[in-house]
């Protein structure tokens, strides 16, 4: 597998639930949703040497997504309930800052998460990433399961606190 085909994955995966979720706000019928989807991401890996990637990956998903969605429309021009291109156009762009936000929690989570001790940030590594029980984390850290549950109410709550700060922040900043 070449980089090129690599990297239209990568970019890919992270735009493919945001184009999902744009078709499925036109297309009603499951297995028409899944076949759009389907057919949207065989165009993208087959273009992607087209992409220009100094501009932004999503907002190109989600036009091939339209021409996708205007193909399946056309089959189905009986259909009372097809949407017009201007409906169709506005639906694709109001997808387009959705997608910018989990990016930007994940980007604010890693900022929250060094603002913690690192005995917390151990902790929260070894319940979420490694799955143990705080039990499980008290016997491997020689402390008690008491210490480790509480120091981990404090890490949540310290990262619900930074996250929403951040996102107040953020709200701020929009015009």
């Amino acid at each position: 597998m070449t980089a090129d085909i690599r990297q239209a994955f990568r970019q890919w995966t992270l735009a493919q639930p945001v184009v999902s979720a744009f078709i499925g706000s036109i297309v009603r019928d499951v297995a028409a949703r899944d076949d759009v989807l389907q057919e949207t991401a065989v165009a993208v890996i087959e273009s992607f040497d087209r992409y220009n990637p100094e501009l932004p990956f999503l907002p190109w998903c989600l036009a091939i997504a339209r021409n996708q969605v205007r193909l399946y429309l056309r089959t189905r021009h009986r259909d009372r309930l097809v949407f017009s291109e201007q409906a169709i156009a506005a639906l694709a762009e109001a997808f387009v800052p959705q997608a910018r936000e989990p990016v930007e929690l994940s980007d604010r989570l890693a900022v929250c998460l060094q603002r913690l001790t690192e005995r917390a940030r151990e902790i929260c590594r070894l319940r979420y990433q490694e799955g143990l029980r705080p039990v499980e984390i008290a016997a491997q850290l020689s402390q008690t399961a008491e210490s480790v549950r509480k120091i981990l109410q404090r890490a949540r709550e310290s990262l619900r606190e930074c996250l929403e700060a951040a996102r107040t922040q953020v709200a701020g900043e929009l015009p």
